[in-house]
């Protein structure tokens, strides 16, 4: 297959859905899989969590990844760590510029006190779901639990520090189109949810959709934007593609 029939191919979606506003899902990707989350409506918040399939004691490192490309967003470019140093996916495409990954988790007490307590078993899919009883669902099926869970990522959210350190929500930051697109480095288990950020103030519960797609993506080369926008990713490459050609024990 020529080079351009590669990219041609790499280009068509093989797998497509949405996830309502207040929902919760969870996959498992290979490694070679471009994620494009799309905001439907604007407005929309998406809490992700990353865990090596081949071992769950892995998971997503919000602080080093930070740390390590000097930033305190996330935006095209960046690549996101595990806590062993390797890179689960990078951002190759992003139409919002700005992703949280330092504000965690919506708990059941917050979404209570801000916009009432609604229970499934009264108001069905209606109810006002939280991100981190979402979690704990979508981990649950994985053999995860409370103590697996670690600091996330809220794609479409920003968040923003003042002089004084106060840590200051920026509403309706993401329009409706806006998308992001991750390319998956390792296998990875996706564990993802739509509940609001936590710091939201909507009047009313948030319950923006997602759509999302999935397609193979090109070999990554040698010049890659994200590879290179750190000498620190440099050897996170290095790392990750050294554990998925002798280390990972995934079937292939």
């Amino acid at each position: 297959m020529s080079v351009a029939e590669e990219d041609s191919r790499a280009m068509t979606d093989f797998y497509e859905s949405s996830l309502d506003g207040g929902k919760h899902w969870s996959f498992t990707v290979r490694a070679g899989t471009v994620l494009k989350i799309t905001d439907v409506a604007g407005g929309a918040n998406v809490g992700m969590l990353f865990y090596n399939p081949c071992n769950l004691l892995e998971r997503y490192n919000a602080p080093d990844t930070l740390k390590c490309q000097h930033t305190f967003k996330l935006t095209q470019g960046h690549c996101l760590y595990s806590d062993m140093g390797r890179i689960f996916c990078s951002i190759i495409e992003d139409s919002v510029g700005w992703h949280d990954t330092v504000c965690g988790n919506v708990h059941r007490e917050t979404v209570e006190q801000r916009w009432g307590a609604l229970s499934y078993q009264q108001h069905r899919n209606n109810w006002t779901q939280n991100g981190h009883d979402a979690f704990l669902v979508e981990g649950g099926k994985y053999g995860l639990t409370r103590r697996d869970l670690a600091a996330n990522v809220n794609w479409f959210s920003k968040a923003t520090v003042s002089d004084d350190g106060t840590i200051d929500y920026v509403a309706d930051h993401s329009r409706a189109g806006d998308f992001v697109e991750l390319r998956f480095e390792m296998d990875t288990l996706v564990l993802m949810h739509t509940c609001p950020h936590p710091l939201s103030t909507a009047p009313s519960y948030p319950r923006a959709p997602v759509h999302y797609t999935l397609r193979a993506a090109p070999p990554v080369s040698q010049d890659d934007a994200c590879r290179n926008s750190r000498p620190e990713n440099v050897r996170g490459f290095a790392n990750t593609e050294f554990y998925q050609r002798y280390g990972a024990c995934c079937p292939r």
